[in-house]
């Protein structure tokens, strides 16, 4: 499966690729499903899927809030994956989550079963690379593909490790905080893209912050990749699923463009 999120990359040649983030089973696991098959036929190039975790220390408000409602639902990783397998999306599915939930779940396990229900690659916000060897290749032996987090405060020696082993794309944290929507994009990007294509050829993701389309815009002129996730679930939350869909429309035609 990790090889589908190549494909797509390889796909779309010189266009930006948009990534959006849900909330597995917000508001509920009916309006979920359907949100993950609207957003991604409105333009999605990725789909990443949240697994609600108690503690989501990177999420701002509107994750923690999403992610809470889910847990009361009884989300967890195993319905999490039978709501993928359900969803059947055409493009690639990342699951983001933190390890916790993976280790509860069983690494072994997780790795077999997640590519069997459409997931195609994971990104573990809370393991930084080298933390855990046998986390890492038990990934990097599966069929999913390892994605791997970049801060702009990772200095250049750490950098080159931060990369190793990674495969899919690199996601680039464009500032420090939790994740949520912010009135601009950093104007340090530019220069914070050059730093990681010097030491690595896969595409580069840059999320955290970004939730309009103007936004997204001026992002997709530097980076691979833009990924919005607080202002998709803020639009799900408010205005349902048109809504949700309404704007991941408005985001592809920008990053598209």
């Amino acid at each position: 499966m990790s090889d589908a999120i190549g494909a797509r990359w390889r796909s779309l040649g010189r266009r930006r690729a948009l990534v959006l983030y849900l909330t597995a089973g917000f508001p509920n696991r009916d309006v979920s499903l359907d949100a993950l098959r609207r957003v991604a036929a409105a333009g999605a190039d990725f789909i990443e899927v949240g697994v609600p975790f108690s503690d989501p220390l990177a999420d701002g408000p509107t994750i923690q809030r999403t992610t809470q409602t889910a847990l009361e639902q009884g989300m967890n990783v195993s319905r999490v994956l039978a709501l993928v397998r359900e969803a059947a999306l055409a493009v690639p599915v990342i699951i983001m989550t933190y390890l916790n939930p993976v280790m509860a779940f069983g690494i072994d396990r997780f790795v077999a079963e997640a590519p069997a229900a459409g997931v195609a690659g994971v990104l573990l916000t809370d393991l930084p690379a080298g933390a855990d060897s046998k986390i890492e290749a038990a990934v990097t032996r599966s069929a999913l593909a390892l994605i791997r987090l970049v801060a702009p405060t990772t200095d250049d020696e750490r950098l080159a490790a931060a990369v190793n082993n990674a495969s899919g794309f690199i996601y680039l944290i464009s500032r420090l905080g939790v994740t949520g929507a912010r009135e601009a994009v950093p104007p340090d990007l530019e220069a914070q893209v050059a730093r990681i294509r010097a030491v690595t050829q896969l595409p580069i993701a840059v999320g955290f912050g970004i939730g309009s389309p103007a936004q997204a815009a001026t992002a997709a002129r530097y980076a691979d990749g833009v990924v919005v996730g607080s202002a998709l679930m803020d639009a799900l939350a408010q205005g349902g699923v048109r809504a949700a869909e309404q704007l991941a429309r408005e985001l592809a035609a920008a990053v598209h463009a």
